[in-house]
């Protein structure tokens, strides 16, 4: 099963690269390029534990990576996807940049600011990762670039924490509409409360699949395909501590606290991690 699986997804990706008008050959390439860089030794062992879970080949193909790309991502969090979208940068010729801290506003915390550092400081060694560009991006932050030079701009499990303060979400969204060239990509990955409604600012994490549509269409964008690449069915989205029960926060009882009635962590790890959204956005 597991090498039929690996034989179809390479079928898809040759199928990808080939719509572009290259041969058999260059797009095989192509793929290894990707297989190389996730099978890599810059990754941490934690992240790639994790990829039966973020699905990154499967995720990257269907958002349309390829060689030669500017790439930014917002909001990296851990790295996941930077130990990954870095690399492939550097050994393809195209540029990566990521969107942190705001560090020309006065109102960003210290800590922020430390966590900027620190994640610059993870990410230096230019053997790996390439010439990576840090961007300030935050509530009053500039432009992410000069309009229309980026091709791909990729979100992960963020979009919830853009719903406050209010006009926070147009913002970004707006700023990555300047950005990208037309016919680019915005790369969605958002937990999903589907068939749940949405909670008043998100407060579980999860988001409904319309609500970020939406916001992404008022931008200006197309919703140009989406996919279950990253379905989990056993996710009921019911859980006491939002999301953030699941892995990989596993979030739980304080010290001290009595545990939710029902509270059953064993049930929430076999869950996995959340059900989420996967969406590919176009700027016309």
């Amino acid at each position: 099963m597991i090498a039929r699986r690996a034989v179809l997804l390479m079928g898809s990706a040759l199928a990808l690269t080939a719509a572009r008008g290259v041969s058999a050959a260059e797009a095989e390439a192509e793929d290894a390029v990707l297989r190389t860089v996730l099978a890599g030794p810059q990754r941490a062992a934690s992240h790639a534990a994790r990829d039966d879970q973020r699905h990154p080949y499967e995720s990257l193909v269907f958002w349309g990576l390829r060689p030669g790309l500017s790439v930014i991502e917002l909001s990296p969090g851990s790295g996941y996807w930077t130990e990954i979208l870095a690399p492939y940068a550097r050994m393809t010729g195209g540029a990566f940049g990521v969107g942190v801290a705001d560090l020309t506003d006065p109102a960003v915390s210290d800590r922020a600011r430390k966590g900027r550092a620190a994640f610059e400081a993870k990410y230096a060694d230019k053997a790996f990762f390439g010439d990576i560009r840090y961007l300030d991006f935050g509530v009053r932050s500039g432009p992410l670039g000069p309009p229309g030079s980026v091709d791909l701009v990729l979100t992960a499990r963020n979009i919830h924490n853009w719903l406050r303060p209010e006009g926070l979400l147009d913002k970004v969204m707006a700023d990555v509409f300047a950005v990208l060239k037309p016919g680019g990509v915005l790369a969605v990955e958002e937990h999903r409360s589907d068939p749940l409604p949405q909670e008043p600012g998100a407060a579980s994490g999860y988001m409904s699949t319309d609500f970020v549509i939406a916001a992404a269409a008022r931008a200006g964008f197309r919703l140009d395909a989406r996919s279950e690449i990253n379905a989990n069915p056993r996710d009921n989205k019911t859980h006491p501590y939002g999301v953030w029960t699941l892995r990989p926060v596993r979030q739980g009882p304080a010290p001290g606290e009595t545990p939710p009635k029902g509270y059953d962590r064993a049930a929430y790890d076999a869950i996995g991690e959340s059900d989420r959204m996967t969406l590919r956005f176009v700027k016309p």
